[in-house]
């Protein structure tokens, strides 16, 4: 039967006991904060490696989606017709082809501006430049150049049309290359932080053998001990993963927020869709560790017994 003056004398009230992870498994300060600081900033660099992965991919795909959208052909005048108007009459007849959604002519203004990066202002003065007419082609169905030089010929045009095929695949070769890089760099990161949670954990574990002989001996399961450690390190690796990957989410939305959809250059577009993406990795992290403890408890527990059995 309670008595109800226990409950208001401390001399006699009953204190719960606490919890027995932290009597079991105290804490070390030092050590598990600085595995929780190499886990935030492993998972820091693993998350910036795949923003990048995914930046060069879709910038490699967005080079050679331009290219496959666009042809230039160059137009010589004939007898008695100047330059600019068999070049206006080229982009009206490539302007009717099927394929096509739209062609311009490429007056002389706009041929410098794109030359004087190159050649300077004097030698663009009496410098004879070609007269252009630029297509943009239809993404869904784009016009071959087959089909543009037919279609001019008909037209009574002479004119040389490049679909930029030759420069298209060394520009898909290249952003090819670069996607494989990003992706090696990252898998890198990633499985070097997964190593190396997993030697944390594991030196963790063999840290307190002396406890897992204990709790063995006293009567514990193997699974209650195994359970200890995994839940110790994966909240560890939990916690960390989560400030590393906070501080990834913040810089990318930084970026993003200051450089719009292209990020903060064009060679490497971020969208806010990527940050979501990385959402997962304290789980993953929390996960390995989880692994990790389990097979390094159950390891540690093997040892034990195969020595109590020896004995």
């Amino acid at each position: 039967m309670i008595r109800w003056s226990t409950l208001f004398d401390p001399a006699q009230a009953v204190v719960p006991p606490s919890p027995p992870e932290r009597d079991l498994l105290p804490r070390d300060g030092a050590g598990e904060r600085w595995l929780g600081g190499v886990i935030a900033v492993l998972c820091f660099v693993a998350c910036l490696a795949g923003l990048g992965a995914l930046s060069a991919e879709r910038a490699a795909g967005g080079w050679a989606r331009e290219l496959r959208g666009e042809a230039t052909a160059q137009v010589r005048p004939g007898v008695g017709e100047t330059g600019d108007a068999a070049a206006a009459r080229a982009a009206e007849t490539l302007a009717v082809v099927p394929g096509v959604e739209e062609a311009a002519a490429m007056d002389r203004a706009t041929a410098e501006r794109l030359l004087r990066p190159w050649m300077g202002e004097a030698a663009l003065e009496d410098l004879p430049l070609p007269h252009l007419v630029t297509v943009r082609l239809d993404p869904d169905a784009p016009a071959s150049a087959l089909v543009l030089s037919r279609a001019l010929a008909e037209g009574g045009i002479d004119a040389t049309v490049d679909d930029h095929s030759l420069w298209r695949g060394e520009v898909e070769r290249s952003a090819g290359t670069v996607t494989l890089l990003a992706l090696a760099a990252f898998l890198a990161v990633a499985g070097a932080t997964g190593a190396a949670i997993v030697h944390a954990v594991r030196a963790g574990v063999e840290a307190r053998r002396a406890v897992i002989e204990t709790l063995s001996l006293s009567g514990a399961t193997d699974g209650a001990v195994a359970w200890l450690f995994q839940r110790r390190f994966a909240l560890l690796a939990l916690a960390g993963g989560a400030v590393g990957t906070g501080l990834a989410l913040a810089l990318a939305g930084m970026v993003r927020f200051l450089g719009g959809g292209e990020g903060l250059s064009p060679a490497l577009p971020l969208a806010w869709g990527d940050l979501l993406i990385l959402s997962p990795t304290p789980l993953v992290a929390a996960t390995v560790a989880l692994v990790s403890a389990r097979l390094a408890a159950g390891r540690a527990l093997d040892r034990l017994g195969a020595s109590a059995s020896a004995g």
